[in-house]
């Protein structure tokens, strides 16, 4: 159990911890608990990029840590999606990005769910870390939503520009990885007698 809680596999779960907490200060819809909110959900961020470069730079990279990090981001970002959309920050059409946001990160867990007991790796992309960068930037614009006008102008309008930006490269990456999958799915079929 002590290999399994190091620093960057404490970073990595303190990103999942920090979930409810963000969601009960959201709820709360006051100046004060959105930007605490926006401060806890951005320290949630940070821990992303911490967790990994000090697994790597303390040679402390281990199969929970793999297995866990991409579960911690995904919960982060689902979890505010759902809120965002609850409280019209993504109303209308701006839900279509987040629609196919969710879906791709469903699409892409179901694909290494099934590839994983064949002891095959789909490894993370430059591009899917700059499409999880870009989504977490585009929700920070959307939980301060209108209380960040008076430090942002259109401050609601760039967080639902930017996750339509998010949500493209999701689309991107979501569709090289299904290739990858697919070509090495195919050859699994190729090779039954």
């Amino acid at each position: 159990m002590r290999k399994l809680l190091n620093i960057p596999n404490i970073l990595t779960l303190s990103r999942i911890a920090v979930i409810p907490v963000v969601m009960i200060l959201f709820y709360m819809q006051t100046k004060v608990s959105l930007w605490s909110a926006l401060a806890l959900f951005i320290l949630g961020g940070i821990t992303d990029f911490f967790d990994g470069y000090l697994a790597r730079r303390w040679n402390m990279m281990s199969a929970f840590g793999r297995f866990l990090d991409p579960i911690a981001d995904k919960l982060l970002i689902a979890s505010m999606l759902i809120i965002l959309a609850s409280f019209d920050r993504l109303p209308g059409l701006w839900t279509i990005p987040a629609v196919l946001i969710m879906s791709r990160e469903m699409l892409i867990a179901g694909l290494r769910e099934f590839l994983g007991p064949h002891r095959i790796i789909l490894p993370v992309s430059k591009l899917a870390k700059w499409k999880t960068t870009s989504q977490m930037v585009a929700m920070g614009f959307l939980i301060m939503g209108g209380h960040g006008e008076e430090l942002v102008p259109h401050n609601l309008l760039i967080g639902q520009i930017g996750l339509c930006i998010a949500a493209l490269l999701t689309v991107i990456t979501g569709w090289d990885y299904m290739k990858k999958g697919l070509a090495i799915i195919k050859t699994m079929d190729e090779k039954k007698p």
